[in-house]
């Protein structure tokens, strides 16, 4: 009779949770990069205001 090799299945989990903590960092990069954008424009037009 000939031999039937079985592999076993390799574990999903590891590349979950590699993808949300890259979800994670790029939502952080997004979210701060649009509060820097708003503090510099708050300064901008504080600035600029006409007196």
């Amino acid at each position: 009779m000939a031999e039937i090799k079985i592999e076993k299945k390799k574990p999903v989990w590891p590349w979950i949770v590699a993808g949300l903590i890259i979800a994670a960092l790029l939502f952080f990069i997004l979210l701060s990069n649009t509060e820097t954008q708003s503090d510099s424009n708050a300064a901008i037009e504080k600035s600029t205001d006409v007196r």
